[in-house]
């Protein structure tokens, strides 16, 4: 399993070695998914960003925090209704996953990314959850990276409505390793030989080591040396980059151990 923006992608642009890493696990047979806190694009959507990058990744190989988020409402109540905060992603998956969207009376109100929140519905979301609906979020993440530099994310939008409301989110996407088992199931994988590969201490790699997975931390996105220093916990591996776990075959040099399944 691997993340996307930060190790496959950053702000559109590939990340050398991403996608002949892919193209190496297609060959060997090697299942794996991409794991993403993103919930504002459908996995057709983040197929084609992905494309246009170079880098081919059938949206069936997608899960995003948005999908992992329905399907965990859809297992708590079949047939719901909620109040969504988002974009296509979140939607669509809350669709398909059988729930109403409405602002009057929901069961959940859902956070999810989004680069237009309005005042309007971030106070519907605060008087709705006021009035006993419950609050959940698609992911944590306070910081998202742009070519501009960070741009508040949802856990922003999370400790805002906290903040309000004096109640906390549950959030599904990572570091809940609820999103890893829901991924494993995906594509019939147990933790014992499966890895993950992220550029977050913080939701990556934490909730791999929970789940029971190889963790690979990547220097290509959000965190860096120092960084790593702040947590009480450690990766598996530290790599520059994804071209370091390439096969002596394709590399020409070490690093093969994740690629091969681990």
């Amino acid at each position: 399993m691997t993340d996307m923006d930060g190790v496959l992608v950053h702000e559109e642009r590939p990340i050398p070695g991403a996608s002949e890493l892919l193209a190496q696990w297609r060959d060997t047979g090697t299942p794996f998914l991409v794991l993403t806190n993103n919930s504002i694009f459908t996995p057709r959507d983040l197929s084609a960003r992905l494309r246009a990058s170079g880098i081919e990744v059938p949206e069936e190989n997608i899960w995003t925090s948005a999908l992992a988020t329905a399907a965990f409402l859809k297992q708590q109540s079949p047939g719901g209704s909620a109040f969504v905060i988002g974009e296509a992603g979140i939607l669509t998956a809350m669709h398909e996953a059988g729930f109403i969207m409405t602002e009057t009376d929901p069961d959940y109100v859902v956070i999810g990314e989004t680069r237009n929140y309005s005042f309007e519905a971030l106070t519907k979301a605060v008087r709705l959850i006021n009035n006993g609906a419950r609050f959940i979020s698609t992911n944590p993440d306070a910081t998202g990276p742009s070519a501009q530099g960070v741009l508040p994310a949802t856990g922003a939008i999370n400790a805002l409505i906290t903040k309000a409301t004096g109640k906390e989110p549950y959030i599904v996407g990572k570091p809940n390793p609820m999103m890893f088992r829901s991924a494993l199931n995906r594509i019939g994988a147990h933790s014992e030989n499966t890895g993950m590969i992220g550029d977050r201490m913080d939701t990556d790699i934490v909730a791999g080591i929970e789940a029971g997975l190889h963790t690979v931390l990547v220097m290509t996105g959000i965190s860096s040396r120092a960084s790593i220093e702040q947590y009480p916990f450690r990766p598996d591996e530290i790599v520059s980059s994804v071209a370091e776990l390439l096969s002596p075959a394709v590399e020409g040099e070490g690093g093969g151990e994740l690629a091969a399944g681990v």
